[in-house]
């Protein structure tokens, strides 16, 4: 077994469910992915294959009909399936977040009508939060949800979903009025029902086509396009208006570990695949691990992987325990994505001109790795939430 990114103190099941996922990503998607990469294919047969393995219910409680397992299991699982496609992972944590969002927060009526269909992997979930103009203030979110005689009217445009055409369930953060002098308190989320699908798939909702990215291949990224769109109020999300940017921030750390996790899944991939070529690859006379400047540049990755997975499962700990953990997840968050650009950089300079080819599978990690330093926050963000978390927990007493 590989000896770097092990975690201590995990039960036998949490053991048992990592060593089948873990062969499920060597056989089922690590053979396929760059051929569904290139071709931006959706994942179809993987996505099965994890339904039937019961990984669309891996956090949902038992008496939904899910595995009641712990954030930390999940994202090590993120962890496993990212290291074999980041996309795949893509597939399963929105889901996993709204899931989240209405195990924490939702009714109970909710809950009992989308956690054991979301276990199942028949209802699947995505979340919106980002608009075109609004980046990472969140409280100047435009889209408005405004009363009506049937519930609410939404107007707006919401951008960056992730599985916008793919899923069935969204969670959509908008405005409404309540009131509040804090533009944070004016905000709602709403379980916006949808069918599968691209254009306009209900009377005043649209979904436009996926968006062409770089990387992150595979898995849909589309806009959503509210037009007088009706909603009911008891699909508000705790069926309690207003609280919606609680109810993001909560999910958010979840996505903050996850992407933590996925940031690490993509540096151990390549570093497996540096060391691997490190070892092949011979010049003057020997392989290139001999040599001094490859064997240290394999060192610092190491250290950079080990690293970057000890914070991330001391945030997804912190979460379990029920403690805040929006500090130690935005530091998971921030060194992971860093170390993963890093990483994956030395991997591809370690395969020299053979890096730059896209039949080796490090060109597709060059351009899967940036994406993570970019969502569930910037880097420049999570520095921001650690500094005042920092400045709130060493208050001056002067």
């Amino acid at each position: 077994m590989a000896r770097l990114a092990q975690t201590a103190g995990l039960t036998d099941i949490q053991e048992e469910i990592l060593a089948t996922v873990r062969t499920f990503v060597d056989k089922e998607i690590i053979p396929h992915a760059q051929t569904l990469e290139h071709g931006d294919t959706y994942p179809a047969d993987i996505v099965e294959g994890m339904k039937e393995m019961g990984l669309f219910g891996l956090t949902i409680p038992e008496e939904y009909g899910g595995l009641g397992e712990s954030l930390l299991t999940y994202a090590l699982v993120v962890e496993q399936i990212a290291r074999g496609w980041m996309s795949v992972s893509g597939v399963i944590n929105t889901h996993f977040i709204v899931a989240h969002m209405l195990k924490q927060h939702g009714t109970p009526e909710q809950k009992q009508k989308y956690l054991p269909r979301m276990a199942a992997g028949e209802v699947r979930g995505s979340f919106s939060m980002s608009e075109p103009e609004l980046g990472s203030d969140v409280a100047a979110i435009r889209t408005r949800a405004a009363k009506s005689d049937s519930g609410y009217t939404i107007n707006g445009q919401k951008m960056w979903l992730t599985n916008g055409g793919t899923s069935n369930l969204t969670a959509v953060l908008v405005k409404t009025d309540e009131g509040a002098e804090k533009a944070h308190q004016n905000l709602t989320t709403f379980l916006v029902e949808k069918p599968e699908g691209y254009g306009e798939v209900l009377p005043g909702l649209t979904i436009p086509g996926k968006i062409d990215k770089m990387g992150y291949k595979g898995v849909d990224t589309t806009e959503m396009v509210f037009d007088g769109f009706e909603i009911a109020a008891d699909q508000i999300l705790g069926g309690v208006s207003g609280q919606g940017f609680r109810h993001m921030m909560d999910g958010v750390e979840v996505g903050r570990v996850n992407v933590a996790a996925r940031a690490c899944g993509i540096a151990i991939r390549a570093f497996e695949l540096a060391i691997e070529y490190s070892q092949q690859r011979r010049t003057f006379g020997k392989a290139i691990a001999e040599h001094q400047a490859i064997a240290f540049k394999l060192a610092e990755m190491a250290t950079k992987v080990e690293a970057a997975h000890l914070m991330m499962v001391n945030a997804a700990r912190l979460k379990d325990s029920g403690q805040r953990n929006d500090v130690e997840a935005g530091m998971a968050k921030l060194i992971a994505s860093e170390y993963c650009a890093e990483v994956t950089q030395e991997s591809f300079r370690i395969h020299g001109g053979y890096g730059y080819s896209k039949e080796y599978e490090i060109e597709r990690l060059m351009r899967e790795a940036p994406f993570l330093l970019i969502g569930e926050g910037t880097s420049e963000i999570q520095k921001t939430i650690i500094s005042r978390g920092l400045l709130r927990d060493y208050q001056s007493r002067g």
